[in-house]
C-alpha cells in the first residue's frame, strides 16, 4: 500500500509515446496492468498489453442517468471522466470463495486453499477513486475484523494517477475536498499537457517503488513552469464543477431523519441497486452456502450485495426497511453522515456515479441541498 505523500520525490515530462514504456516496464516488472479501454460504449477498466489499447481521442458527456462516449477530434489520452467500473471490483473483489469443505464420515472436513494474491498496477486512477481506496482501507484494515485478501491485494498493487483537467456534469470532488488532483497516496502521477501544439505529460514520483518503475522511462526534469502546469489545470477543473455538496451534510442528514423529503426521493427511486454497485466505496456483502449433488463438498462465497434490496435487510420475521424511502435514507445516510462514525472520513468521494448511473437520475447533491432549504418547514 502506498503511502500519502504530499511531495513528490521527482518531477518529470515525458513524450506520449512513454505511456507504452511505463506500460511495459510495469509488465516486465511482474504486475498487470488493468487500465481504462473502451467497451459496449463505455470507458471500463481491464487489462493492458500496451499503450494501443488506451481510448485515445474520446471525452465522454454525463448527467442525470445519462452517459455517453464520443470521440473529440483530439489525440488526447485522458480527456473522459471516470465510467462505471470502480477500482475496488480488483481490490474488494464481487464474488470470492470463503472456505471450500468436504465430508467426512459423519463430520465435514475444512479443505485448505491459498489463493495467489495478484500483482495488480491501476493505471489511469483519478484521484475521487484514489480516495475511495484510501476509505475502503480504513474500512477493511481495521484491526481485529481486517480483511487479509484485501489488505494484501491492496498493498501490493502500483497506483499510477492521472489527475483530471476536466470534470463531468455530474462531478463534485472539489466540494468532497477528494479531487481533481491528487495530492499523495500514488506510486506515479500524470497530468496531460496538451495545448497550443504542446502534447506532454507530467510525470510527479510518489514513491520509492515509483522511481524504480520510472528509470525505466526516457524523460527530462520538469521546469518550474512544468510544474505549475497541474495546479493551474486542476483548479480550472474545480472551478467548473456544476454540482456541490452541501456543507455539514453529516449533521443535517442525522437530524432529519424523518423529513418529507425522504418520501419525495421515494416516489422516485426504482430501488435498482445501481448507485451502490458503481459507488467506489460501498461495501455491502451477503454470504452464501452451495454444496454440490451428493452433498459431499460444499462451499461458502461472499458476493457483492446491497442495502437497496428487500433481503439484505432481512431478521426473523422479515425486512426491516421494507419501505423504498428507508432504504434510499438508509444508503444516504450512512454514506455522508453515520460512516464518519465508524470511519472518520465520508463515504462519498464526489465521482458522482450514482448520479450519472441512476435510471431517473436522482441526484444525492440535489437531495441534500432540498433537505438543508426546506428544513424550517419540514
Amino acid at each position: 500500500m502506498t503511502a500519502n505523500k504530499s511531495e513528490a520525490l521527482g518531477t518529470f515530462v515525458i513524450a506520449p509515446s512513454e505511456l507504452g514504456s511505463l506500460i511495459s516496464a510495469l509488465r516486465e516488472d511482474g504486475y498487470e496492468v488493468i487500465g481504462p479501454k473502451l467497451a459496449d460504449g463505455a470507458i471500463v477498466h481491464e487489462p493492458l498489453e500496451s499503450a494501443d489499447d488506451l481510448p485515445v481521442g474520446y471525452d465522454d458527456e454525463q448527467e442525470g442517468g445519462t452517459y455517453r462516449v464520443a470521440k473529440n477530434g483530439a489525440n488526447t489520452y485522458f480527456d473522459y471522466v471516470v465510467g462505471p467500473h470502480s477500482w475496488k471490483r480488483y481490490l474488494f473483489p464481487p464474488d470470492q470463495q470463503l472456505c471450500q469443505m468436504r465430508r467426512q464420515g459423519k463430520t465435514f472436513r475444512l479443505i485448505e486453499t491459498k489463493q495467489e494474491i495478484p500483482r495488480y498496477a491501476f493505471f489511469g486512477v483519478r484521484s475521487c477513486d484514489l480516495h475511495a481506496m484510501q476509505v475502503q482501507d480504513k474500512v477493511f484494515d481495521n484491526g481485529e475484523f481486517a480483511d487479509p485478501g484485501y489488505m494484501e491485494r491492496r498493498k501490493a498493487a502500483f497506483v499510477v494517477v492521472v489527475n483530471c483537467l476536466r470534470p463531468a456534469a455530474t462531478c463534485f470532488c472539489a466540494s468532497m475536498d477528494t479531487g481533481p488532483r491528487a495530492t499523495g497516496g500514488y506510486d506515479l502521477a500524470l497530468t496531460e499537457l496538451a495545448s497550443k501544439g504542446r502534447h506532454e505529460f507530467l510525470v510527479e514520483v510518489g514513491s520509492s517503488r515509483g522511481e524504480e518503475i520510472f528509470a525505466k522511462v526516457s524523460g527530462r526534469p520538469a521546469t518550474e513552469a512544468d510544474q505549475s502546469a497541474p495546479e493551474t489545470a486542476s483548479a480550472k477543473a474545480a472551478n467548473a464543477m456544476k454540482r456541490e455538496m452541501v456543507p455539514d451534510v453529516q449533521a443535517l442528514l442525522k437530524r432529519n431523519l424523518e423529513h418529507r423529503r425522504w418520501d419525495d426521493v421515494a416516489k422516485r427511486c426504482l430501488t435498482c441497486a445501481n448507485c451502490t454497485l458503481v459507488c467506489p466505496t460501498c461495501f455491502c456483502t451477503t454470504v452464501e452456502d452451495y454444496t454440490d449433488l451428493t452433498g459431499s463438498t460444499a462451499e461458502r462465497r461472499r458476493r457483492w450485495d446491497s442495502c437497496f434490496t428487500m433481503d439484505f435487510s432481512y431478521v426473523h420475521g422479515g425486512s426491516v426497511r421494507r419501505e423504498t424511502y428507508a432504504r434510499y435514507r438508509q444508503w444516504m445516510t450512512h454514506k455522508l453522515s453515520s460512516w464518519f462514525d465508524q470511519f472518520d472520513v465520508s463515504g462519498c468521494v464526489g465521482c458522482g456515479r450514482c448520479i450519472t448511473w441512476c435510471p431517473v437520475g436522482i441526484d444525492i447533491t440535489e437531495e441534500a441541498r432540498a433537505i438543508r432549504d426546506s428544513e424550517g418547514s419540514r
